[in-house]
């Protein structure tokens, strides 16, 4: 099972979803919230953070 964390805002809730074993994530840590036009962008960049290695 691969576990996706949404809405991680702050260093100290990604290091204890690592901890968690929570493998990628998304958030206003990573990135702010985008117009439209700038969505293809993003999804091309990888939106999700991969947390463990």
């Amino acid at each position: 099972m691969t576990i996706i964390a949404e809405g991680i805002e702050t260093k100290s809730q990604l290091e204890k979803l690592k901890t968690l074993g929570c493998h990628y994530g998304q958030g206003f840590l990573f990135s702010k919230a985008l117009e439209d036009s700038k969505i293809p962008e993003l999804i091309r960049e990888q939106p999700f953070k991969k947390l463990i290695k």
